[in-house]
């Protein structure tokens, strides 16, 4: 990492003196000999000028002699040149070796009348020379001053700027090492940081005292350090709390990923089955009714349910599934084999019980019967026998309901369900209760259209509706009007029977199908009820397949629902 930098480093300077070596060269170094140039040229004119007016007015020397004084004065190269470009005079040079200078540039624009000046190599000599030429009477005049001293300059110049270029890299090299180290160290820090936290380290910390970039990174670093720390802290509290909370339930609890593999599973989950985390579900447990229930809450994101009885043999469990945000489903098994069995248990000592009532409860009622058919009318045993037949009678009618309910809740009756017309079951429960609602001045209405058949058992569905038709004419005759209708529900058929009376207090509606519920005790002894009727209601309903429910509200009256399947086509 410190070689890394520092070659990045060294580069960056490296560029930055090139470009700063280049950007002098050719703008200090190129205006300087420019500079210098028009310097020099300006000199030469000025020269140029007095040795034409000397070869003007000097009539005294010849011209080889002003040449050789002018040219020595100048320190340059002097020549006369007439109009043809014939050499009369040069300071350093036979004038009869030397070529014609008729084409020359400098003695072109002089014989113009103007002072003309050139910048080229002597062919003479072989040296850059700067020529300047000013008219005279019969030709011109010239000196040339030899370039060689400027060229030397300018490279002075630029090894000079090479010499800095140098020295200002080895200052360069020298901070580079010692910065890249500097970095190196730092960054160093934040790396070994990094892979504590990396490795789970959430207690590594970094140092850092600088403001600048790195230090505010590492800065931020730190502080994320920190935050992570106590998040994980927060989450670890959680997730020991939820175990804790989770192997203390009684009920066993998985939960699968989405490729179908055990991610956890409880304590109660592992004494009915050994469990592998990472395993395939199907490796663990092998119910169908369990990995459908796992499988349907996994594809479908909704919560799904089911019965699991062969997990561990001779126990039944019920199946709750859930999905998880991330995919996959968590499955609560709850056992219901105790539960099931006291059920039973309780069942069959009911059905038992009611069996066997039933008999003495015949030969009571008979031979009370008998007894007051033979007795005196002004006895008061014959009162007392009437208490006695009202009181078996009632205990007959709730042997019967407890027999009935018995019988439905286990599943010993068995219907036989047909598409029946909804509207054949109004007008049957309608014609048996019309008689008995005409004698308590009680209007029965029927409401029904061209609905579909569903399926059903006709006469189970007859003591449905005889239960709920004979509790709007005890309870609700006060409101003189009865209405037995059906209409359409996205569920299927709703039925339903609606009295006009006092109603039912809201906070009874909920538990209306208990067993042996009462509104009004009192009143339900004195009418006769045995506290079962909505309750064998509504465990029917259910093993059609529908759902019941009750609606009311104080002095308006009740309504008790229920709704049935449509029958298939």
């Amino acid at each position: 990492m410190r070689n890394q930098i520092f070659f990045k480093l060294l580069g960056a300077f490296l560029l930055v003196i090139a470009a700063a070596t280049v950007t002098l060269d050719f703008s200090i170094r190129r205006a300087w000999e420019k500079s210098l140039l028009q310097e020099i040229e300006r000199n030469l004119r000025q020269k140029t000028v007095l040795f034409a007016n000397r070869v003007n007015t000097d009539r005294q020397n010849p011209v080889s002699e002003i040449v050789a004084q002018e040219g020595q004065a100048a320190g340059a190269r002097a020549t006369v040149i007439d109009v043809k470009g014939t050499v009369l005079a040069d300071s350093e040079a036979s004038a009869a070796s030397m070529e014609n200078h008729a084409t020359r540039p400098e003695f072109v624009a002089a014989l113009r009348g103007e002072v003309g000046s050139d910048t080229r190599r002597s062919r003479t000599v072989g040296v850059p020379f700067l020529y300047v030429a000013a008219p005279v009477a019969g030709g011109a005049v010239r000196l040339a001053y030899p370039l060689s001293d400027v060229e030397a300059s300018v490279s002075q110049v630029r090894r000079t700027l090479l010499d800095s270029s140098l020295l200002a890299f080895a200052v360069a090299l020298l901070i580079s090492g010692i910065a890249a180290r500097s970095t190196a160290r730092r960054l160093k820090r934040i790396v070994s940081f990094a892979d504590r936290i990396a490795a789970g380290d959430l207690t590594a910390r970094i140092e850092e005292t600088s403001f600048d970039e790195i230090g505010k990174v590492a800065s931020a670093l730190d502080k994320t350090a920190h935050q992570l720390e106590a998040s994980f802290a927060a989450l670890q509290t959680s997730q020991r709390q939820l175990e804790t909370l989770l192997n203390s339930m009684q009920d066993a609890v998985i939960a699968v990923g989405p490729d179908r593999r055990v991610q956890w599973a409880n304590q109660s989950m592992d004494k009915l089955q050994r469990t592998r985390v990472h395993a395939l579900l199907v490796e663990t447990v092998r119910d169908p009714d369990f990995l459908k229930a796992v499988h349907s809450a996994s594809e479908s994101r909704k919560p799904s349910g089911g019965r699991a009885a062969s997990i561990v043999p001779g126990r039944t469990f019920d199946v709750t599934a859930a999905p998880l945000p991330g995919g996959g489903a968590v499955a609560v098994l709850r056992d219901l084999t105790e539960r099931e069995r006291a059920e039973k248990t309780r069942r069959d000592f009911i059905a038992n019980v009611s069996h066997e009532l039933r008999t003495p409860l015949t030969s009571i009622q008979g031979y009370t019967e008998t007894l007051l058919d033979s007795g005196p009318e002004n006895d008061h045993t014959r009162d007392f026998l009437e208490i006695v037949r009202k009181n078996a009678s009632r205990m007959a009618r709730l042997t019967e309901d407890l027999l009935t309910l018995a019988r439905v809740e286990s599943g010993e009756q068995r219907f036989s369900l047909q598409p029946v017309s909804p509207s054949d079951l109004v007008q049957e429960a309608a014609r048996d209760f019309r008689e008995i609602a005409k004698a308590q001045s009680v209007e029965l209405q029927i409401e029904n259209g061209a609905l579909p058949s569903v399926n059903a058992d006709s006469e189970a569905l007859h003591q449905v509706f005889s239960n709920l038709v004979d509790n709007a004419l005890k309870y609700g005759a006060s409101g003189g009007r009865i209405i037995i209708g059906a209409r359409s529900s996205p569920l299927g058929v709703e039925f339903y029977v609606r009295d006009f009376g006092p109603g039912i207090s809201s906070e009874h509606l909920p538990r209306l199908f208990e067993r042996f519920y009462r509104v009004d005790k009192a009143r339900s002894r004195e009418s006769g009820g045995t506290g079962l009727g909505l309750a064998i209601a509504k465990h029917i309903v259910l093993a059609h397949g529908g759902t019941i429910r009750a609606e009311s509200e104080l002095n308006h009256g009740s309504a008790f629902l229920f709704t049935l399947p449509v029958a298939p086509q």
